[in-house]
């Protein structure tokens, strides 16, 4: 699929896993985490503060509520799933922002291919993340939404890579950044 209403659909398909993982990631200390370290978020939602339950699990939205307030301290590994997917919402945030300023109006130029089934797998990895109850299957969604990202991402400078024009350059570094944050994580 190639042109710009292929790149808008993918775009609107990354929206929607971003939104969830804004919501997973809440108003609380996640977003207080998210805001001390420049990445986006989003206050206009409803808090949704993600709390570790009993044996490590995560609520989803329509689980117990959270408790407003000060972080309670947690293990190492809850402190490790909160910097992922802190780190992971700003990966996603900016590959739409590069997406959205910078690969649209290449695309008005000379179309190339947008694998837009990445991006419903990512938008679907991030649906099923909310609704995890349990601590080992949120483990495995963040590591695919990760994943995935990743995939998206590298497609998108190997699409670019055939074209040898100036223009393209700082789309190709900006994806570059990009994906060498994600592989940071």
């Amino acid at each position: 699929m190639a042109g710009p209403a292929a790149l808008l659909a993918s775009i609107s398909h990354q929206l929607g896993g971003l939104r969830t993982l804004r919501l997973l990631q809440g108003a609380g200390p996640w977003g207080d985490e998210a805001a001390a370290q420049g990445l986006p978020h989003c206050p206009g939602h409803a808090a949704q503060t993600q709390t570790p339950g009993a044996g490590g699990s995560w609520h989803s939205p329509g689980g117990p509520a959270a408790q407003p307030g000060p972080a309670k301290p947690g293990t190492l590994r809850e402190a490790a799933l909160r910097s992922k997917l802190v780190r992971v919402v700003g990966a996603a945030a900016q590959l739409v922002e590069a997406e959205q300023t910078l690969l649209l109006p290449l695309l008005q130029e000379r179309s190339f291919p947008v694998h837009l089934k990445d991006s419903i797998e990512f938008r679907n990895i991030c649906s099923r993340m909310a609704l995890q109850k349990e601590g080992q299957q949120f483990d495995r969604d963040l590591h695919e939404a990760h994943q995935c990202l990743k995939t998206i991402i590298e497609k998108l400078i190997y699409s670019l890579a055939v074209f040898p024009s100036e223009s393209y350059i700082p789309v190709r570094s900006a994806l570059r950044q990009i994906l060498q944050n994600l592989l940071a994580i």
